[in-house]
């Protein structure tokens, strides 16, 4: 397996060392003709703005969907998950250009400016059922994104709870009846969305689970082409055929 990694901009290195860790090799990625030599693909965290205005420069949005509605595995952390969904809101004028697929509406920097970056504990029985360890995962969230709301056909896998004196408001939130809280993990088919770096902890179990997540997807893929025993002619049919005679 060959995971390729988007390095336009933020911290494609550390994924690069996380998947080296689990004796997984992991490509650059800057141009749309090096995704057919990926496998899966990681979109890592950075400035989503400048990310895409980099992506629309080397026109790999193209590429990078038509990636998508393949069925090949990717995995979006913050910006990336920024990319990967359907609807942004809370965008700078003008907007961003997108990948979409995830059926959800994210709120680009929900949780606030840099200095308002901040490490929780999330809870994650779903990746902890596969993956063995304790039941949380620490996450760490820079300038990080937040999902409002997701559609029926959406895994959560992860969510923080809106503290009550917060002043992190949206109407998608307060709608919520009771504990007001923001999906930041969640899965739907071939992608994978955190709005944290996982990547930057020793954590490896999201890197293991999106590998596992893949290696589904590729055999899947593979025994979906079908030979069906028995509809070669044997020999002693071919012998029995009377074939037209061409002069």
């Amino acid at each position: 397996m060959v995971v390729g990694v988007l390095a336009l901009q933020g911290s494609f290195n550390e994924h690069i060392a996380a998947l080296r860790r689990l004796g997984v090799k992991g490509v650059e990625v800057r141009k749309a003709e090096q995704l057919q030599d990926v496998s899966s693909l990681i979109i890592p965290g950075g400035e989503s703005t400048t990310m895409a205005k980099l992506a629309e420069f080397h026109n790999l949005f193209p590429a990078l969907r038509n990636f998508v509605k393949m069925g090949k595995p990717v995995w979006g952390t913050c910006a990336g998950l920024i990319f990967l969904a359907d609807k942004v809101v809370g965008q700078k004028s003008g907007g961003q250009e997108l990948i979409g697929g995830l059926d959800c509406t994210v709120h680009r920097n929900f949780f606030g400016s840099q200095i308002q970056s901040f490490e929780a504990d999330l809870e994650i029985p779903n990746l902890a059922s596969i993956e063995g360890g304790q039941g949380t995962c620490r996450g760490v969230f820079i300038r990080a994104p937040a999902v409002l709301e997701a559609g029926p056909g959406v895994e959560v896998l992860a969510v923080y709870p809106v503290p009550p004196d917060s002043n992190l408001v949206d109407p998608l939130i307060e709608s919520q009846e009771g504990e007001k809280k923001v999906i930041v993990a969640l899965k739907q088919g071939n992608l994978l969305g955190t709005a944290f770096h996982p990547e930057l902890t020793a954590d490896s179990r999201w890197h293991t689970f999106f590998l596992k997540m893949a290696n589904e997807i590729e055999e899947g893929a593979s025994n979906s082409i079908v030979t069906i025993e028995g509809s070669q002619p044997t020999l002693d049919q071919l012998e029995r055929i009377d074939l037209p005679i061409f002069q």
